[in-house]
């Protein structure tokens, strides 16, 4: 595909191309998953559809959904490398992801962002429509916990 402004950018869901290197670190200083250990990210990978977007054979974008492929996805990790952003490549990226044929059919989508409101909404995203029927069980300090322990 080619993205606005010329490049060619490829969206693949082939986990043998997914870098863990460059995901994790981009991930590690992140706001959602500062100081993800890489053997977490590796596990994270290998239990979800990933989808990466590449420069070559450079990765500069990913996303990742947690589904049971029937009726839930959740949408994690979405990312594009700074230099690469403001060119259309996370549209790139959610339009693969949803258009993907393994991910047709589900009850629900869902996804959590501080700041990416308006590139969600685009892809039919809302907010909760009743948020008192959703609950969640938040662990900020595992990572922290998981490099003490080593």
């Amino acid at each position: 595909m080619t993205a606005p402004g010329g490049a060619d950018i490829d969206i693949s869901t082939d986990r043998a191309r997914m870098d863990v290197d460059a995901i994790c670190g981009f991930l590690a200083r992140s706001y959602w998953a500062e100081g993800i250990p890489r053997e977490v990210v590796a596990l994270a990978i290998e239990n979800s559809l990933c989808f990466g977007a590449f420069d070559g054979a450079r990765q500069i974008g990913f996303t990742r959904v947690v589904t049971d492929y029937a009726t839930f996805a959740y949408v994690a990790d979405v990312y594009v490398l700074e230099e690469y952003r403001g060119r259309g490549i996370s549209k790139m990226l959610m339009a693969a992801m949803r258009a993907h044929a393994g991910l047709q059919g589900l009850r629900r989508w869902h996804l959590a962002t501080r700041d990416a409101h308006g590139l969600y909404r685009q892809f039919g995203f809302s907010a909760l429509a009743d948020p008192g029927r959703h609950m969640e069980l938040v662990d900020a300090e595992v990572y922290l916990r998981t490099r003490a322990a080593k």
